[in-house]
């Protein structure tokens, strides 16, 4: 498999280096979107030519694959001194801050998570499940994992195409739907905010995954 994870690392030609391209990457996928990247875009960006550029990365795909675990950097390491919750609870929370500090990022979930920095996280949730006696580690951290990409897709494609008319809709049909008019207002930004609604929705996840983890260690009876 052809990758940039899977060749030599080159050496800097120049002042360019590969963790300049990454940082200018960045940089300009926050200001402007994945859709604005180009190689020759980028070049110019760190006042190179395109063929000092194409030295370090061959393709874009290389420039988005670095750039997002670039984004995976920023997640800190918890520790498991405060037991096997606590750690996942900050690692995925976390995850989505940084994910949401790069919305950009939302949008690239479906690419291989190979880096470094996503495999140095990901094999720390496994090691704590594991660790923990969770019989099936990776159906636990998948269930992780998918809500909290779930969750920021759902507030990126939301705050970006819906700034409070999802709102408005149900407050002038509360007659015909008054679970979503008194629940559900603004899918979940307005009323509780974004914030509260993850991390309450993380802990009912941690809670039924406790609860599956202690009747495994008790076993039947």
């Amino acid at each position: 498999m052809d990758t940039v994870w899977s060749r030599p690392a080159k050496a800097p030609r120049q002042t360019l280096t590969l963790d300049r391209i990454v940082a200018e990457a960045v940089a300009l996928l926050d200001e402007e979107g994945v859709g604005r990247l180009t190689m020759r875009r980028l070049a110019e960006r760190l006042d190179t030519g395109s063929t000092t550029l194409y030295w370090h990365v061959k393709t874009k795909d290389d420039v988005l694959d670095l750039a997002l675990d670039a984004v995976f950097h920023e997640v800190p390491l918890p520790g498991r001194e405060a037991g096997w919750r606590a750690a996942a609870r900050d690692l995925m929370s976390g995850w989505r801050a940084a994910l949401l500090r790069h919305p950009w990022s939302a949008t690239m979930l479906d690419r291989p998570l190979m880096g470094p920095n996503a495999l140095e996280r990901t094999e720390f949730l496994y090691e704590t499940l594991a660790g923990a006696g969770f019989p099936a580690p990776k159906t636990a951290a998948y269930s992780l994992a998918n809500y909290v990409m779930g969750s920021v897709i759902m507030q990126v494609t939301w705050q970006q195409r819906d700034p409070g008319g999802t709102g408005a809709f149900l407050r002038e049909r509360a007659d015909l739907y008054p679970s979503l008019a008194e629940h559900g207002l603004d899918f979940p930004g307005g009323r509780t905010g974004w914030d509260t609604t993850f991390t309450e929705g993380l802990a009912f996840l941690l809670d039924g995954m406790e609860q599956a983890e202690q009747a495994h260690r008790t076993g039947p009876g």
